[in-house]
């Protein structure tokens, strides 16, 4: 390929946005309200609770107006471990029926990058879990959430908040949302929201706290204030050394306060102004067992918010479930709940500040982390070969050791669930100037930002992905990283962008051997030309495209699927079929089951256009029985809405009743 076919792409108005899924698709008609979830993300209360009566009369208040139709939003302000989250948890206990909608929650932090939220991506998961999909462009899902939360009434907990405007652009239209933070947020006020500080525990309501764990018998009063005053009042703290109390029955309340009393050379966890809780998590440490003490390094260490036992196990953390179940008895890990099935566990901020000054000095503390590092790649590696296994890719696969998944969505739910952790994965590889392992797993990523469109952490690791290549000396994956840049942009309609990364990954063309990668930069300018409104460019650039993948069979179908729509766009449906049919007999020669579903419905659009709807409605029909055996929602939605039109091209009602049928059920 020459180097101007790729960096002259977009020039003038865009048209009509994905122009390569053209086509009339009818109209959708559901007559019945579908059935949608009720989330229930927020965690249950973790056991006795003392001294919170105020603010729960607070959310109570709040409650009532929310109950009457109206939005209501209270802001818990105070230190880390001071029981934000346990009171909250705990009034969601008491009233979740109040709320038929569902409660959810989002931790800010998970999705704060270089000061900023990625609220667009925070709203997509409130959405899905909500049961409506986001839509693709960022600024819609704004609109999307306050129309999904409009007659529901939902309970909303935002965690780790630092700034009003994050919450004001996350209000629904109605419903309580209750916000945590470390910061004072007055300006809140002006929104209506009520405002309160939580303070530490008084000695009087943390001694209650201890004794309705450890009995009546153990410790005097005496004992129990002080050791409320050297946990800092803070019920993290208390519950974290309250539990090895209840876990050594002959351990004395006396002694654990002579233990704290006499350290030297606390770790400061906190900001000056907060507390210093380093020799009450020294002591909590010390106590643990060997694996504990393990995957207490393992949160040390870990750049990411959440850990697992399959990432335990496989970076070296022996009897990892145990462990597990041992750092949550101590109230070190909660659970998080998200759409995969995997258990995953989230560490409060300051257990995983004491934990990093616990591994600062660890003399294998390099080699934990890249055992990290190592396991996101091969596992992003595993399920990229799940979703998509004969795709282009310059990495040799990685990952045969750990665990398999079931289908290609099991392995998109999880590297969605996981997506939190990648992102702080590849920065921290990067900060290490491991090149090699930041653009392979790029490459491994590429469907899942692609699928779910998490353009923010797309464009940031990619960014990264670039820089690293080209230290890795290794211009074919400067070229891929490069051309996936150039979709994220493209998928935003950042054209101009997107030409640009386009004409910087030509430079390096010369240096490439693999012809396929140079295929790449023809196919995504293609997708540009169509969007452009030159379909008759983007016929060639296809072309070309398919040229380059010869003798790679999945490319090549692909490629061929790319080039029946620009045909189809250039108003050559016939020669759109011939192409289609080729591809379709090539799908099933190598059982491409994901091409073998997506062909059939551009050539029952191809049909249509040629005025042959029986033969349409046939190839729609197809698509929609492959998209519903692999869950392939969004695939059947656009089959079944296509034979709706169909249907009524001709006047089969019962075609149009069976489809609108299956739509009603579908997730939107």
């Amino acid at each position: 390929m020459e180097r101007h076919e790729v960096a002259n792409t977009v020039s003038g108005a865009t048209v009509g946005g994905h122009v390569v899924q053209a086509g009339s698709i009818g109209a959708l008609h559901l007559h019945q309200p579908r059935a949608v979830p009720r989330p229930h993300q927020i965690r249950s209360p973790h056991g006795p609770f003392v001294n919170r009566e105020p603010e729960l009369a607070a959310l109570t208040e709040a409650l009532g107006r929310v109950v009457e139709g109206g939005l209501g939003v209270v802001v818990f302000t105070g230190l880390g471990g001071v029981g934000k989250t346990e009171l909250i948890a705990r009034f969601t206990e008491e009233h979740r029926e109040q709320f038929p909608g569902g409660d959810l929650y989002a931790d800010l932090k998970a999705y704060r990058h270089q000061g900023g939220v990625d609220l667009p991506e925070l709203l997509a998961g409130f959405l899905r879990a909500l049961g409506t999909e986001p839509p693709a462009a960022e600024a819609e899902r704004f609109t999307a959430f306050r129309t999904a939360t409009a007659e529901r009434r939902c309970l909303f907990f935002l965690d780790n908040v630092e700034h009003a405007a994050e919450v004001r652009a996350l209000l629904p239209a109605c419903g309580l949302v209750v916000v945590a933070s470390r910061r004072r947020l007055p300006a809140l006020r002006t929104d209506g929201a009520v405002v309160r500080r939580l303070g530490p525990l008084s000695a009087r309501a943390g001694a209650e706290l201890v004794r309705g764990w450890v009995g009546p018998g153990r410790g005097t009063d005496g004992e129990l204030a002080e050791l409320v005053e050297l946990c800092g009042g803070l019920p993290l703290a208390l519950n974290a050394v309250g539990s090895q109390l209840l876990d050594r029955d002959h351990l004395p309340v006396g002694r654990v306060v002579a233990e704290l009393h006499d350290r030297e050379g606390r770790l400061a966890m906190l900001e000056d102004e907060e507390s210093d809780l380093g020799a009450t998590y020294d002591l909590v440490y010390e106590r643990l067992s060997a694996s504990g003490r393990a995957l207490y390094h393992l949160i040390g260490v870990h750049p990411g918010p959440f850990v697992s036992a399959e990432l335990a196990r496989a970076v070296g953390v022996e009897r990892a479930g145990q462990a597990i179940g041992e750092l949550r008895g101590v109230h070190v890990l909660d659970e998080v709940v998200d759409g995969d099935r995997e258990d995953r566990f989230r560490a409060h901020d300051v257990v995983r500040l004491h934990a990093y000054g616990r591994t600062r000095e660890l003399a294998d503390r390099g080699e934990l982390l890249a055992a990290v590092v190592a396991y996101y790649r091969g596992r992003a590696s595993v399920a990229d070969r799940a979703m998509a296994g004969s795709r282009l890719r310059l990495q040799d696969p990685s990952g045969d050791e750990l665990p398999r998944f079931a289908s290609d969505t099991a392995a998109l739910e999880w590297l969605y669930a996981e997506r939190a952790n990648f992102r702080a994965v590849v920065e921290e590889a990067a900060r290490q100037g491991w090149h090699g392992e930041v653009w392979r797993l790029c490459e491994s990523l590429w469907l899942l930002y692609h699928d779910r469109r998490l353009y923010q952490d797309w464009i940031a690791t990619h960014r990264l992905g670039i820089e690293s290549a080209q230290w890795d000396n290794q211009p074919a994956a400067v070229v891929r990283m490069r051309n996936q840049l150039a979709r994220a942009h493209f998928d935003r309609k950042e054209y101009r962008l997107a030409a640009e990364q386009l004409a910087l990954a030509a430079e390096q063309v010369p240096l490439v051997t693999d012809r396929r990668v140079v295929g790449v930069l023809h196919e995504t300018d293609g997708l540009l030309c169509l969007a452009d409104g030159r379909p008759g460019d983007a016929v060639r650039r296809f072309t070309l495209a398919l040229a380059a993948n010869r003798g790679d069979e999945h490319g090549e179908i692909v490629q061929s699927y790319n080039l029946a729509q620009a045909l189809m766009a250039d108003g050559r449906a016939q020669e759109a079929l011939a192409r289609l049919a080729e591809a379709t007999a090539q799908a099933e020669r190598t059982r491409d089951d994901d091409m073998l579903m997506k062909l059939p419905l551009v050539r029952a659009r191809a049909h249509r256009a040629l005025g042959q709807p029986e033969l349409a409605a046939a190839h729609a029909g197809d698509c929609a029985r492959r998209a519903e055996e692999r869950g392939q929602y969004a695939k059947e939605a656009q089959a079944h809405t296509l034979l709706l039109a169909l249907a009524e091209e001709l006047d089969d009602a019962e075609l149009a009743e069976r489809s609108r049928a299956r739509l009603r059920e579908l997730p939107e």
